[in-house]
Protein backbone atom coordinates (compact mmCIF):
# COMPACT_ATOMS: atom_id res chain seq x y z
CA UNK A 1 0.00 0.00 0.00
CA UNK A 2 1.52 3.67 -0.86
CA UNK A 3 0.54 6.69 0.92
CA UNK A 4 0.41 9.95 -1.11
CA UNK A 5 -0.22 13.25 0.39
CA UNK A 6 -2.19 15.30 -1.51
CA UNK A 7 -2.15 19.16 -1.37
CA UNK A 8 -4.75 21.46 0.83
CA UNK A 9 -7.85 21.63 -0.56
CA UNK A 10 -8.14 25.05 -3.42
CA UNK A 11 -11.97 25.16 -2.21
CA UNK A 12 -11.50 25.07 1.73
CA UNK A 13 -8.09 27.78 1.15
CA UNK A 14 -9.93 29.79 -0.81
CA UNK A 15 -13.11 30.14 1.16
CA UNK A 16 -10.55 30.54 4.55
CA UNK A 17 -8.90 33.43 2.96
CA UNK A 18 -12.31 35.60 2.67
CA UNK A 19 -13.42 34.52 6.17
CA UNK A 20 -9.56 35.41 7.92
CA UNK A 21 -10.17 39.17 5.66
CA UNK A 22 -13.24 39.68 7.17
CA UNK A 23 -12.99 38.57 10.46
CA UNK A 24 -12.25 40.41 13.88
CA UNK A 25 -9.01 39.65 14.88
CA UNK A 26 -5.68 37.59 12.89
CA UNK A 27 -6.28 33.73 11.74
CA UNK A 28 -3.71 31.30 11.07
CA UNK A 29 -4.06 28.60 8.47
CA UNK A 30 -2.14 25.39 8.42
CA UNK A 31 -1.26 23.88 5.52
CA UNK A 32 -3.19 26.16 2.57
CA UNK A 33 -2.45 24.98 -1.04
CA UNK A 34 0.26 26.16 -2.04
CA UNK A 35 -0.95 27.17 -6.52
CA UNK A 36 -1.18 29.75 -8.90
CA UNK A 37 -4.81 30.17 -8.00
CA UNK A 38 -4.24 30.33 -4.10
CA UNK A 39 -1.50 32.55 -4.60
CA UNK A 40 -3.88 34.77 -6.71
CA UNK A 41 -6.11 34.88 -4.35
CA UNK A 42 -3.67 36.08 -1.75
CA UNK A 43 -2.46 38.39 -3.87
CA UNK A 44 -5.81 40.13 -4.18
CA UNK A 45 -5.55 40.24 -0.73
CA UNK A 46 -2.58 42.55 -0.33
CA UNK A 47 -3.42 44.71 -3.35
CA UNK A 48 -6.99 45.38 -1.29
CA UNK A 49 -4.72 46.35 1.43
CA UNK A 50 -4.98 43.16 4.18
CA UNK A 51 -1.86 42.07 5.45
CA UNK A 52 -1.11 38.72 4.47
CA UNK A 53 1.82 37.02 5.83
CA UNK A 54 2.02 33.44 3.78
CA UNK A 55 4.82 30.87 4.88
CA UNK A 56 5.43 27.28 3.89
CA UNK A 57 3.26 25.69 6.37
CA UNK A 58 0.92 28.56 7.39
CA UNK A 59 -0.62 31.87 6.28
CA UNK A 60 -1.54 34.44 8.31
CA UNK A 61 -4.10 37.17 7.83
CA UNK A 62 -5.03 40.46 9.57
CA UNK A 63 -9.14 40.60 9.20
CA UNK A 64 -11.14 43.87 8.56
CA UNK A 65 -14.69 43.66 8.79
CA UNK A 66 -15.71 47.37 7.85
CA UNK A 67 -14.24 46.23 4.13
CA UNK A 68 -10.56 46.69 2.48
CA UNK A 69 -8.01 49.04 3.76
CA UNK A 70 -7.73 51.22 1.42
CA UNK A 71 -10.09 52.89 -0.63
CA UNK A 72 -9.47 52.04 -4.03
CA UNK A 73 -7.04 49.01 -5.68
CA UNK A 74 -6.99 47.47 -9.15
CA UNK A 75 -7.08 43.32 -8.51
CA UNK A 76 -5.48 40.87 -11.23
CA UNK A 77 -7.79 37.82 -10.80
CA UNK A 78 -5.31 35.12 -12.98
CA UNK A 79 -7.25 31.94 -13.90
CA UNK A 80 -8.67 31.98 -10.64
CA UNK A 81 -12.83 31.50 -10.35
CA UNK A 82 -12.86 31.73 -6.32
CA UNK A 83 -10.54 34.91 -6.70
CA UNK A 84 -12.79 36.41 -9.36
CA UNK A 85 -16.10 35.78 -8.26
CA UNK A 86 -15.46 35.83 -4.32
CA UNK A 87 -13.77 39.00 -4.26
CA UNK A 88 -16.11 41.42 -5.74
CA UNK A 89 -18.55 40.41 -3.08
CA UNK A 90 -15.83 41.25 -0.40
CA UNK A 91 -14.94 44.79 -1.07
CA UNK A 92 -19.12 45.13 -2.19
CA UNK A 93 -19.21 45.69 1.84
CA UNK A 94 -16.64 48.47 1.97
CA UNK A 95 -16.33 51.82 0.65
CA UNK A 96 -14.06 52.48 -1.99
CA UNK A 97 -13.70 52.16 -6.06
CA UNK A 98 -11.79 48.77 -7.04
CA UNK A 99 -11.50 47.46 -10.68
CA UNK A 100 -10.87 43.79 -11.16
CA UNK A 101 -9.73 41.97 -14.59
CA UNK A 102 -8.70 38.27 -14.98
CA UNK A 103 -6.59 36.00 -17.56
CA UNK A 104 -8.58 35.81 -20.89
CA UNK A 105 -9.74 32.20 -19.77
CA UNK A 106 -11.13 33.65 -16.70
CA UNK A 107 -12.79 36.92 -18.89
CA UNK A 108 -15.03 34.08 -20.46
CA UNK A 109 -16.17 32.47 -17.27
CA UNK A 110 -19.58 33.61 -16.35
CA UNK A 111 -20.24 36.10 -13.76
CA UNK A 112 -23.40 37.65 -14.68
CA UNK A 113 -25.82 35.79 -11.74
CA UNK A 114 -23.81 37.45 -8.97
CA UNK A 115 -23.41 40.60 -10.32
CA UNK A 116 -27.00 40.61 -11.08
CA UNK A 117 -27.96 39.55 -7.42
CA UNK A 118 -25.26 42.65 -6.26
CA UNK A 119 -26.88 45.16 -8.18
CA UNK A 120 -30.22 43.84 -6.89
CA UNK A 121 -28.94 44.54 -3.08
CA UNK A 122 -27.83 48.32 -4.46
CA UNK A 123 -23.96 47.79 -5.38
CA UNK A 124 -23.12 50.08 -7.96
CA UNK A 125 -20.97 48.14 -10.31
CA UNK A 126 -20.05 48.07 -13.98
CA UNK A 127 -19.06 45.10 -16.49
CA UNK A 128 -16.32 46.92 -18.90
CA UNK A 129 -16.83 44.58 -21.72
CA UNK A 130 -19.06 42.31 -22.23
CA UNK A 131 -22.10 42.20 -19.53
CA UNK A 132 -21.78 39.22 -16.71
CA UNK A 133 -17.87 38.91 -17.39
CA UNK A 134 -14.93 40.47 -15.99
CA UNK A 135 -13.15 43.10 -16.32
CA UNK A 136 -15.53 44.69 -13.30
CA UNK A 137 -15.66 47.76 -11.78
CA UNK A 138 -17.05 47.90 -7.84
CA UNK A 139 -17.89 51.61 -6.23
CA UNK A 140 -18.66 50.02 -3.08
CA UNK A 141 -20.71 52.07 -0.25
CA UNK A 142 -21.44 48.65 1.83
CA UNK A 143 -24.43 46.48 1.73
CA UNK A 144 -27.80 46.98 3.40
CA UNK A 145 -28.78 43.27 2.87
CA UNK A 146 -32.51 41.86 2.34
CA UNK A 147 -34.18 39.34 0.32
CA UNK A 148 -32.89 38.23 -3.42
CA UNK A 149 -33.48 35.17 -5.90
CA UNK A 150 -30.25 33.59 -7.29
CA UNK A 151 -29.85 31.46 -10.09
CA UNK A 152 -26.94 29.11 -8.78
CA UNK A 153 -27.24 26.34 -12.06
CA UNK A 154 -24.12 27.58 -13.56
CA UNK A 155 -22.12 27.58 -10.20
CA UNK A 156 -22.36 27.51 -6.87
CA UNK A 157 -19.46 30.06 -6.46
CA UNK A 158 -22.51 32.45 -6.89
CA UNK A 159 -24.19 31.43 -4.12
CA UNK A 160 -21.05 30.94 -1.92
CA UNK A 161 -19.76 34.51 -2.96
CA UNK A 162 -23.33 35.83 -1.50
CA UNK A 163 -23.29 33.85 1.97
CA UNK A 164 -19.74 35.02 2.38
CA UNK A 165 -20.53 38.60 2.42
CA UNK A 166 -24.05 38.10 3.82
CA UNK A 167 -22.87 38.43 7.65
CA UNK A 168 -21.15 41.45 6.53
CA UNK A 169 -24.45 43.74 5.30
CA UNK A 170 -26.08 45.93 7.87
CA UNK A 171 -29.44 43.77 8.07
CA UNK A 172 -28.31 40.16 6.86
CA UNK A 173 -29.43 38.27 3.50
CA UNK A 174 -32.44 36.04 2.69
CA UNK A 175 -31.21 33.84 -0.48
CA UNK A 176 -34.05 31.40 -2.06
CA UNK A 177 -31.94 29.67 -5.10
CA UNK A 178 -33.87 28.62 -8.04
CA UNK A 179 -31.43 26.20 -9.20
CA UNK A 180 -27.97 24.70 -7.72
CA UNK A 181 -25.37 22.74 -9.04
CA UNK A 182 -22.52 21.37 -7.17
CA UNK A 183 -24.27 21.39 -3.79
CA UNK A 184 -21.74 19.98 -1.32
CA UNK A 185 -19.03 22.85 -1.93
CA UNK A 186 -22.47 25.07 -0.09
CA UNK A 187 -22.35 22.90 2.44
CA UNK A 188 -18.37 23.37 2.48
CA UNK A 189 -18.78 27.18 2.74
CA UNK A 190 -21.59 27.01 5.27
CA UNK A 191 -19.52 24.69 7.68
CA UNK A 192 -16.60 27.07 7.56
CA UNK A 193 -19.01 29.92 8.04
CA UNK A 194 -19.92 28.34 11.15
CA UNK A 195 -16.41 27.84 12.24
CA UNK A 196 -15.70 31.55 12.26
CA UNK A 197 -19.09 32.06 14.13
CA UNK A 198 -21.92 32.48 12.21
CA UNK A 199 -24.53 29.91 11.81
CA UNK A 200 -26.51 29.92 8.24
CA UNK A 201 -30.30 29.22 9.01
CA UNK A 202 -31.52 26.78 6.06
CA UNK A 203 -35.47 26.26 5.53
CA UNK A 204 -35.40 24.67 1.71
CA UNK A 205 -34.42 26.22 -1.20
CA UNK A 206 -33.98 29.40 0.93
CA UNK A 207 -30.87 30.43 2.92
CA UNK A 208 -31.31 32.90 6.19
CA UNK A 209 -27.90 34.72 6.74
CA UNK A 210 -27.68 36.94 10.06
CA UNK A 211 -25.42 40.15 10.18
CA UNK A 212 -23.07 39.21 12.87
CA UNK A 213 -19.14 39.26 12.89
CA UNK A 214 -17.09 36.69 11.78
CA UNK A 215 -14.45 35.81 14.34
CA UNK A 216 -10.74 34.92 13.56
CA UNK A 217 -9.43 31.30 13.95
CA UNK A 218 -6.46 31.05 15.74
CA UNK A 219 -5.31 28.04 13.88
CA UNK A 220 -7.75 26.76 10.98
CA UNK A 221 -6.42 23.05 9.70
CA UNK A 222 -6.70 23.58 5.84
CA UNK A 223 -7.74 19.51 4.81
CA UNK A 224 -6.60 18.04 1.97
CA UNK A 225 -8.37 18.63 -1.73
CA UNK A 226 -10.48 15.88 -2.67
CA UNK A 227 -10.92 16.63 -6.66
CA UNK A 228 -7.48 16.34 -6.67
CA UNK A 229 -7.22 13.40 -4.38
CA UNK A 230 -9.57 11.71 -7.48
CA UNK A 231 -5.94 11.49 -9.37
CA UNK A 232 -4.27 9.10 -7.07
CA UNK A 233 -7.08 7.07 -6.23
CA UNK A 234 -7.92 6.66 -9.70
CA UNK A 235 -4.28 5.67 -10.52
CA UNK A 236 -4.74 2.90 -7.99
CA UNK A 237 -7.70 1.75 -9.66
CA UNK A 238 -6.42 1.72 -12.90
CA UNK A 239 -3.74 -0.15 -12.33
CA UNK A 240 -4.25 -2.71 -9.81
CA UNK A 241 -2.74 -0.98 -6.81
CA UNK A 242 -3.42 0.74 -3.58
CA UNK A 243 -2.85 4.00 -2.57
CA UNK A 244 -4.18 5.92 1.21
CA UNK A 245 -4.82 9.31 0.88
CA UNK A 246 -4.49 10.51 4.63
CA UNK A 247 -6.40 13.57 6.03
CA UNK A 248 -9.11 12.89 3.98
CA UNK A 249 -12.24 10.57 5.02
CA UNK A 250 -15.73 10.35 6.12
CA UNK A 251 -15.22 13.21 7.83
CA UNK A 252 -13.68 15.40 5.12
CA UNK A 253 -16.37 18.73 4.44
CA UNK A 254 -15.48 18.18 0.64
CA UNK A 255 -18.26 15.99 -1.03
CA UNK A 256 -15.77 15.22 -3.95
CA UNK A 257 -14.48 12.52 -1.59
CA UNK A 258 -17.39 10.79 -2.81
CA UNK A 259 -15.50 9.68 -6.02
CA UNK A 260 -14.06 6.89 -4.40
CA UNK A 261 -17.75 5.47 -4.24
CA UNK A 262 -17.46 5.39 -8.06
CA UNK A 263 -14.69 3.66 -7.97
CA UNK A 264 -16.32 0.92 -5.82
CA UNK A 265 -18.96 0.93 -8.03
CA UNK A 266 -16.55 0.16 -11.15
CA UNK A 267 -14.96 -2.65 -8.88
CA UNK A 268 -12.24 -1.17 -6.93
CA UNK A 269 -12.01 -1.90 -2.98
CA UNK A 270 -12.20 1.16 -0.91
CA UNK A 271 -11.92 1.11 2.83
CA UNK A 272 -13.09 4.70 3.68
CA UNK A 273 -12.27 5.69 7.50
CA UNK A 274 -13.09 8.77 9.04
CA UNK A 275 -9.72 10.61 8.14
CA UNK A 276 -8.40 8.43 5.29
CA UNK A 277 -9.34 6.67 2.13
CA UNK A 278 -7.52 3.99 0.55
CA UNK A 279 -8.37 2.74 -3.05
CA UNK A 280 -6.83 -0.68 -4.17
CA UNK A 281 -7.46 -1.74 -7.84
CA UNK A 282 -8.77 -5.15 -8.50
CA UNK A 283 -7.23 -5.81 -12.27
CA UNK A 284 -10.77 -5.07 -13.74
CA UNK A 285 -13.03 -1.74 -13.92
CA UNK A 286 -16.56 -2.28 -14.72
CA UNK A 287 -18.67 0.39 -16.81
CA UNK A 288 -21.63 1.98 -15.24
CA UNK A 289 -23.87 4.77 -15.48
CA UNK A 290 -23.89 8.05 -12.72
CA UNK A 291 -24.95 11.30 -11.99
CA UNK A 292 -22.05 13.05 -11.37
CA UNK A 293 -23.83 16.27 -10.89
CA UNK A 294 -22.48 16.59 -7.45
CA UNK A 295 -19.36 15.70 -8.17
CA UNK A 296 -18.15 17.45 -11.25
CA UNK A 297 -14.49 18.15 -10.73
CA UNK A 298 -13.82 14.49 -10.99
CA UNK A 299 -15.55 14.17 -14.36
CA UNK A 300 -12.33 14.33 -16.18
CA UNK A 301 -10.30 11.96 -14.25
CA UNK A 302 -13.50 9.24 -14.69
CA UNK A 303 -13.46 9.82 -18.54
CA UNK A 304 -10.03 9.54 -18.81
CA UNK A 305 -10.20 6.17 -16.89
CA UNK A 306 -13.37 5.15 -18.65
CA UNK A 307 -11.84 3.24 -22.31
CA UNK A 308 -10.37 0.49 -19.63
CA UNK A 309 -13.75 -0.05 -18.30
CA UNK A 310 -15.44 -3.33 -19.41
CA UNK A 311 -18.59 -1.90 -20.14
CA UNK A 312 -19.80 1.62 -21.27
CA UNK A 313 -19.18 4.68 -18.87
CA UNK A 314 -22.05 7.24 -19.16
CA UNK A 315 -21.69 10.28 -16.85
CA UNK A 316 -25.03 12.44 -16.61
CA UNK A 317 -26.62 15.61 -15.39
CA UNK A 318 -23.16 17.62 -15.76
CA UNK A 319 -23.75 20.74 -18.04
CA UNK A 320 -22.18 22.90 -15.77
CA UNK A 321 -18.97 21.60 -16.63
CA UNK A 322 -19.26 23.20 -20.00
CA UNK A 323 -18.29 26.82 -18.49
CA UNK A 324 -15.06 25.54 -15.97
CA UNK A 325 -11.46 26.33 -17.51
CA UNK A 326 -12.72 25.42 -20.44
CA UNK A 327 -15.65 23.39 -22.08
CA UNK A 328 -14.62 20.27 -20.33
CA UNK A 329 -17.44 17.88 -21.56
CA UNK A 330 -16.17 18.72 -25.32
CA UNK A 331 -12.37 18.50 -23.93
CA UNK A 332 -12.63 14.99 -22.37
CA UNK A 333 -14.78 13.89 -25.86
CA UNK A 334 -12.20 15.88 -28.04
CA UNK A 335 -9.21 13.84 -26.19
CA UNK A 336 -10.41 10.61 -26.14
CA UNK A 337 -11.48 10.74 -29.87
CA UNK A 338 -7.69 11.42 -30.43
CA UNK A 339 -6.51 8.40 -28.52
CA UNK A 340 -9.24 6.26 -30.86
CA UNK A 341 -11.79 5.78 -28.26
CA UNK A 342 -15.52 6.11 -29.54
CA UNK A 343 -17.28 8.28 -27.70
CA UNK A 344 -21.13 10.69 -27.51
CA UNK A 345 -21.90 13.62 -25.94
CA UNK A 346 -25.36 15.68 -25.04
CA UNK A 347 -25.89 18.80 -23.69
CA UNK A 348 -25.18 17.54 -20.11
CA UNK A 349 -23.95 14.03 -20.74
CA UNK A 350 -20.98 12.37 -21.98
CA UNK A 351 -20.95 8.41 -23.09
CA UNK A 352 -17.40 6.50 -23.34
CA UNK A 353 -17.05 3.39 -24.69
CA UNK A 354 -14.24 0.73 -24.16
CA UNK A 355 -11.26 0.84 -26.06
CA UNK A 356 -7.54 0.63 -26.00
CA UNK A 357 -5.62 4.07 -26.17
CA UNK A 358 -3.06 4.83 -29.13
CA UNK A 359 -0.76 6.76 -28.62
CA UNK A 360 -1.50 10.80 -29.17
CA UNK A 361 -1.08 14.77 -27.67
CA UNK A 362 -4.01 15.41 -25.29
CA UNK A 363 -4.82 19.22 -25.72
CA UNK A 364 -5.47 20.61 -22.61
CA UNK A 365 -6.97 23.62 -23.11
CA UNK A 366 -4.58 25.36 -20.36
CA UNK A 367 -7.09 22.88 -18.12
CA UNK A 368 -5.09 21.24 -14.83
CA UNK A 369 -7.70 18.65 -14.55
CA UNK A 370 -8.04 17.81 -17.98
CA UNK A 371 -3.90 17.16 -17.59
CA UNK A 372 -4.21 15.86 -14.46
CA UNK A 373 -6.75 13.43 -15.75
CA UNK A 374 -5.30 12.23 -19.15
CA UNK A 375 -1.96 11.90 -17.10
CA UNK A 376 -3.50 9.37 -15.24
CA UNK A 377 -4.94 7.19 -18.38
CA UNK A 378 -1.02 7.05 -19.41
CA UNK A 379 -0.59 4.91 -16.95
CA UNK A 380 -1.74 2.27 -18.75
CA UNK A 381 -1.44 3.60 -22.40
CA UNK A 382 1.72 4.37 -23.60
CA UNK A 383 2.61 7.19 -25.65
CA UNK A 384 0.03 9.64 -23.99
CA UNK A 385 1.75 13.34 -24.31
CA UNK A 386 0.18 16.65 -22.71
CA UNK A 387 0.41 19.81 -24.94
CA UNK A 388 0.37 22.18 -22.29
CA UNK A 389 2.14 20.26 -18.67
CA UNK A 390 2.53 23.51 -17.28
CA UNK A 391 -0.89 23.98 -16.65
CA UNK A 392 -1.62 21.85 -13.56
CA UNK A 393 0.18 24.95 -11.60
CA UNK A 394 -3.55 26.03 -10.93
CA UNK A 395 -4.13 23.62 -8.33
CA UNK A 396 -0.77 21.03 -8.13
CA UNK A 397 2.65 22.21 -9.39
CA UNK A 398 4.04 19.27 -8.22
CA UNK A 399 1.33 16.98 -9.91
CA UNK A 400 4.07 15.29 -12.56
CA UNK A 401 6.61 14.43 -10.35
CA UNK A 402 4.04 12.90 -7.76
CA UNK A 403 2.60 10.42 -10.50
CA UNK A 404 6.07 9.59 -11.62
CA UNK A 405 6.76 8.83 -8.06
CA UNK A 406 3.73 6.48 -7.76
CA UNK A 407 4.92 5.25 -11.33
CA UNK A 408 8.33 3.99 -10.07
CA UNK A 409 6.78 2.89 -6.73
CA UNK A 410 4.37 0.70 -8.60
CA UNK A 411 6.66 -0.63 -10.60
CA UNK A 412 4.77 0.68 -13.86
CA UNK A 413 6.72 1.01 -16.79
Amino acid sequence: MTLMHVPGSKSVTARALFLAAAASGTTVLRRPLLSDDTEGFAEGLIALGYRVERGPEAWTIEGRPEGPPVAGAEVYCRDGATTARFLPALVAAGRGVYRFDASAQMRRRPLGPLTRALRELGVDLTHEGEEGHHPLTVRADGVKGGRITLDAGLSSQFLTALLLVGPLTAEGLEITVTDLVSAPYVEITLAMMRSFGVEVRREGETFHVPARPYTAVAGYAIEPDASTASYPLAAAALTGNSVTIPGLGSGAMQGDVRFAEVLRRMGATVDLSHDAVTVTGTGTLRGLTVNMRDISDTVPTLAAIAPFADGPVRIEDVHNIRVKECDRLEACAENLRRLGIEVSTGRDWIEIQPGTPRPAEIACHGDHRIAMSFSVAGLRAPGITLDDPGCVKKTFPGFHEALAGLRAEWGLR
